[in-house]
């Protein structure tokens, strides 16, 4: 009988530390500045395999936990940075306080863990989700391991992916998106596209229906609602009266003014969609939910023996005991309510609150990882969720009796920052789970390697941040220094936060994306009735309402180039050993992208924080966009004839 793969050793351990801290600094600090974090998954993958093939007998199934814990550092610093730098931009904080950073992340990052144990089953298992980046972290993980030509796909796709990033966000020879503006008289069009490899293998992995759901959400948003409200007089009148909207309505301002009108106005319509949207997700969910749930704990249990009935569970099947889950679950209300009674001062309500936000983190974290699973956690729109849950708590609080006087906007901050946390974490993880559901991996193994991973980085944070605040600064912020950090999802935060108690939130852009997400929820329904290959799940058309459009545009294109590769290979007649084969290389090379987009992106990090300024390595003032263009259709073509004629070449063969 052949020994079980080592797997939960000590150099995994060590090294999965290590790279969840080194991963969660640098997306501390890109996200900060960028509004973005670069998923860890895939690098540190590829980090681990290079360092472990020093190492006599490594296993495949070492990486695959070595690159678990280091995502869930990362994912667990993108939770924070969306969220905590809203308390020193609201000066309820003058710099970043270590102890209680810490917890927010540790305690928020745990919940995540724990809120993905009894999901797993319903949403990796049992559903027919995507989850692109755990099936490339996956395929990168087996041909490293198997070596051989077919890692060849992966080299020298990462290779293009991460010159591609260099020439874009480093060299700044070429743009990495480009535009185009329309002014027809009041109304404002706005199209464009990312160049972005990675988001073209994103849309490869997810498939075309998918694809063109997340496309027409932002083709509703840029194409219908921002072209509406810019010829609106009365939703002119709602913005800030310090613009000069004379000078924003020109053809020259058209693109800052229809930018404008997304940040300020109709991408809470995504907002709107996701909350119906999530709400409706959990309640089709919750047969698999109950019975995830219920099934752990009688997994557990033993029977008239004393034997615990787990031992029947094949070990890629084993979690952690459901009962130890739940207990721990409704013990973390006891270090929540501490926290939001050191913000409120209120006995009742922070009570109160930290019943409701463990159920609202549950909620949001299985809605974020369904959304992991249709586009990948480096897509996933975590800020729509932690908006939709400042919002909730707002509100909540509002109707306790609290003010801005208060800390009624401090409170929802930092209940959002432990959702923020959750979801981060549960989209992340998912991500990792699948991934070692495809290599057989055990999960509780899994499970305890994100922990880790995620109190390692826990403890990093806030002297980072700290760091940050004094070298940059936020704009708009006495903090500033002469390159101030953007922090857009934490300043988003405090908006709204600040709006709700302010009474001047746009909720008719809210209300809209619910009624929006309703029509979509019964298309789909009677799309199901009709056996329709075709689906519309609702949190695609959200998240593409919510996503700026230029990031919808390569994801659809991907989707395309997927759909033309199967209908070739369909069309030809190859067999099923063909099919798979080309599927593999398709992936393979999706995949290679993906890494080396990210790779670079970290590396780039480094020369940033170092030289302290914006692209350091710049060799153009002013970069081109026809290069980018020129460049991504060769990959394009790259990707489509690596898919087919290999497979083209192995069916002639046979």
């Amino acid at each position: 009988m052949a020994q079980p793969q080592a797997e939960l050793t000590l150099k995994a351990l060590i090294l999965g530390i290590v790279l969840s801290v080194i991963l969660s600094a640098a997306n501390t600090y890109l996200g900060l500045f960028a509004g973005m974090t670069v998923s860890a998954s895939i690098p540190a993958a590829v980090i681990s395999m290079g360092i472990f093939r020093m190492f006599r007998n490594s296993t495949i199934l070492e990486n695959n936990l070595v690159q678990t814990a280091a995502s869930a550092g990362e994912s667990v610093s993108a939770g924070i940075i969306f969220t905590i730098p809203a308390l020193v931009i609201m000066n309820y904080w003058e710099t970043f306080n270590y102890w209680w950073v810490t917890i927010i992340a540790a305690l928020g990052g745990l919940l995540g863990v724990l809120f993905t144990i009894p999901l797993r089953r319903s949403l990796i298992v049992e559903s027919d989700l995507k989850f692109p980046e755990g099936v490339a972290t996956a395929e990168v993980l087996t041909t490293g391991q198997q070596g051989g030509k077919e890692i060849w796909y992966i080299v020298q796709a990462s290779i293009v992916g991460a010159v591609f990033k260099l020439g874009q966000a480093g060299l700044n020879l070429m743009t990495d998106a480009i535009f185009y503006t329309k002014a027809a008289g009041s109304a404002v069009f706005k199209i464009g596209t990312n160049l972005s490899p990675a988001l073209i293998s994103v849309g490869y992995i997810v498939g075309l229906n998918i694809a063109v759901l997340i496309f027409l959400g932002g083709a509703l948003n840029w194409m219908v609602a921002i072209p509406i409200c810019t010829s609106l007089d009365s939703v002119i009148d709602m913005l800030p009266k310090d613009l000069d909207l004379t000078a924003l309505r020109t053809p020259e301002k058209a693109p800052e003014f229809a930018k404008l009108i997304w940040a300020t106005f109709t991408r809470y319509i995504g907002v709107g969609g996701m909350v119906v949207g999530g709400i409706w997700t959990i309640f089709k969910m919750r047969n698999s939910l109950l019975g995830g749930i219920t099934s752990g704990l009688k997994a557990y249990r033993k029977d008239d023996s004393g034997q615990s009935q787990s031992q029947d569970i094949p070990s890629e099947e084993k979690d952690m005991p459901m009962n130890w889950v739940l207990f721990l679950i409704l013990g973390s209300i006891v270090p929540i309510f501490l926290l939001y009674q050191n913000a409120t001062g209120h006995l009742t309500i922070s009570l109160t609150m930290s019943i409701i936000m463990v159920i609202a983190g549950f909620v949001f974290s299985a809605v974020a990882g369904y959304m992991a699973g249709l586009v990948g956690s480096s897509n996933n729109p975590i800020s729509g969720i932690t908006i939709a849950t400042v919002l909730f708590s707002s509100l909540l609080l509002l109707l306790m009796g609290l003010s801005t006087e208060t800390n009624g906007p401090v409170a929802a901050i930092i209940i959002g920052a432990v959702v923020c946390c959750a979801a981060a974490i549960a989209g992340d993880n998912m991500q990792d789970l699948k991934a070692g559901h495809i290599l057989k991996a055990t999960p509780w193994k899994q499970q305890v390697m994100q922990m880790v991973g995620t109190v390692s980085a826990a403890f990093f944070i806030a002297p980072i941040l700290n760091l940050m605040l004094k070298a940059y600064g936020f704009a708009g912020h006495s903090s500033a220094q002469a390159n101030p950090l953007a922090a857009p999802q934490a300043t988003l935060m405090q908006s709204v936060a600040d709006g709700v108690f302010a009474r001047n939130l746009p909720w008719a852009f809210i209300a809209i994306g619910a009624i929006i997400a309703v029509l979509v929820i019964i298309l789909d329904e009677i799309l199901i009735l009709r056996k329709s290959s075709f689906r519309t799940p609702v949190l695609a058309v959200s998240i593409g309402i919510y996503l700026p459009f230029e990031l919808s545009v390569p994801i659809l294109i991907g989707g395309i180039i997927q759909f033309f590769a199967s209908r070739f290979i369909k069309r030809n007649n190859y067999s099923s050993t063909d099919a798979e084969a080309a599927n593999r290389h398709g992936l393979l090379f999706a995949s290679g992208l993906i890494t080396g987009e990210a790779l670079m992106g970290i590396l780039l990090a480094i020369p940033i924080v170092i030289m302290n300024k914006d692209k350091p390595l710049k060799i153009m003032d002013n970069p081109k966009e026809w290069p980018g263009l020129i460049l991504l259709a060769i990959v394009l073509v790259w990707l489509y004839v690596t898919a087919i004629r290999k497979a083209h070449n192995n069916n002639k063969a046979g």
